[in-house]
């Protein structure tokens, strides 16, 4: 058997193939203006390295921003079951399962099988997302991937106190003409944005340990330290990449409609 799940992200669209349980192989890419053919760019890439093609997968289920529009999906999942879904499968202990989306941040509890208990999703403000970490890396004058490594060389303790990441930005600008140092500043970005991601958890009924960030956010090793400080944990450490976490729980889904005969392909 061998199946699909494509995440099509504001951010970025992940795609994962499963052969019999098993994850076979993965990619990532930037979203495009153009969410449907990001989706089929994003899928196309990883059947061709495959040496696969569509007539090959047994079934394929999309989850994400635009996972209504992708039009070999056979049914498409609500992100959220997919990462809690996904998180499960990868580390069967989790329970608490937090992901920094690009346009929207997430919380979860999770019981057995993946199944969904609890949730909280931001729904008025972008702070703990991916973009909002972007737009504060921007203010600072680095790419978002610097934030971490660079976080770890601060010496001083900023704390950014704006409640949102628009009037953040002009706090951040500000500190730069103050001449603060940068690693310093982008210590207090990481801390920040583990904050809000916390803040949002702690709506949940439990925080229950075994704890896991999902998400392209999850790469960023200051908000994993932030976080851990803040929670008193460890958190859980995936072994596959934390932003396909979702993909992977599509492709799960796909794997359920393939055992009970479902997997025919959607209308329109």
């Amino acid at each position: 058997m061998i199946v699909a799940g494509c995440d099509i992200g504001a951010s970025t669209c992940k795609s994962v193939i499963l052969q019999d349980s098993a994850i076979i192989g993965y990619e990532i890419a930037r979203s495009r203006a153009a969410t449907v053919q990001a989706g089929i760019a994003v899928m196309d890439t990883l059947l061709q390295r495959l040496g696969l093609s569509y007539i090959d997968l047994d079934c394929c289920v999309s989850t994400g921003y635009g996972r209504r529009i992708l039009p070999f999906a056979h049914d498409d999942v609500s992100e959220i079951s997919c990462h809690g879904r996904g998180a499960w499968f990868l580390v069967p202990s989790i329970r608490t399962v937090l992901d920094g989306g690009g346009q929207d941040c997430k919380a979860l509890r999770v019981g057995e099988n993946g199944t969904l208990v609890d949730f909280r999703m931001n729904s008025k403000c972008a702070a703990g997302t991916g973009r909002s970490l972007e737009v504060m890396a921007k203010s600072l004058g680095v790419d978002v991937s610097e934030l971490g490594p660079l976080s770890q060389k601060s010496t001083t303790r900023i704390a950014l106190q704006k409640p949102c990441c628009v009037l953040t930005e002009i706090e951040i600008r500000h500190l730069v003409l103050q001449g603060k140092n940068t690693a310093d500043i982008a210590a207090a970005i990481n801390d920040l944005m583990a904050r809000q991601i916390l803040h949002l958890a702690r709506d949940l009924d439990e925080i229950e340990e075994r704890v896991g960030l999902t998400g392209g956010i999850a790469k960023n090793a200051g908000v994993v330290h932030c976080l851990e400080r803040l929670l008193g944990t460890t958190l859980v450490r995936f072994p596959e990449d934390p932003q396909i976490v979702g993909a992977l729980g599509a492709a799960l889904f796909a794997a359920d409609m393939v055992r009970q005969g479902t997997n025919q392909l959607r209308p329109g």
